[in-house]
């Protein structure tokens, strides 16, 4: 698939401002810090359309992106940021849930994890909550190119045993590359058949 448009569409900070924009949404979520925007921006061609941040904790909203005029890219927000307060992580995350069990257009979620760490509790309890709502996801091992190439594998099996799934189920990634992201864009392609 080829990207040939890419627009900014809202922000969204209460669950009770969520809409339904008449599109398939792919859903992009893991920890602050871990590559969403970058991953977008990579996928779209763009380079500041997701606003990427060495921040941590900078998407507290859930941003929707309009692709091709075919369907959704949405940013969700970071979870585990530990300088966010108790009563702001508890909103992001019944903003996230909401959104995730609510949303009637989602095709699929790319859990996203960073290849040079282990999977947290957070990104474990994130797919099992996918397993729970029956949300159909994708793996995604980001910063790949921050390791030598001949770690890539050895980390691909440390992820696939903490969360659980096959090595085959987890897409290493780089945004300086643009390594895996055909392959994201043809999982895309596949299930809304443009």
């Amino acid at each position: 698939m080829i990207i040939k448009s890419a627009e900014f569409v809202t922000s969204v900070a209460n669950e009770n401002k969520l809409q339904d924009f008449g599109l398939p949404e792919f859903a992009f979520v893991g920890r602050s810090n871990v590559g969403k925007s970058s991953l977008i921006n990579a996928l779209t061609n763009r380079k500041k359309l997701a606003k990427a941040s060495s921040t941590p904790g900078r998407t507290r909203l859930i941003n929707f992106f309009k692709i091709n005029n075919a369907f959704m890219l949405v940013d969700l927000p970071g979870y585990g940021y530990a300088l966010a307060s108790k009563a702001e992580q508890s909103k992001w995350q019944a903003l996230i849930g909401t959104y995730l069990e609510h949303s009637t257009r989602l095709q699929r979620v790319f859990v996203l994890v960073d290849i040079r760490h282990e999977p947290s509790e957070k990104d474990k309890q994130m797919l099992e909550y996918l397993y729970y709502y029956n949300k159909p996801f994708n793996v995604i091992a980001t910063k790949a190119d921050k390791i030598p190439r001949g770690q890539v594998d050895k980390q691909l099996t440390i992820i696939a045993n903490a969360l659980s799934i096959g090595k085959d189920n987890i897409i290493p990634t780089s945004t300086e590359s643009k390594q895996g992201t055909d392959k994201i864009l043809q999982i895309m392609e596949s299930l809304i058949q443009i």
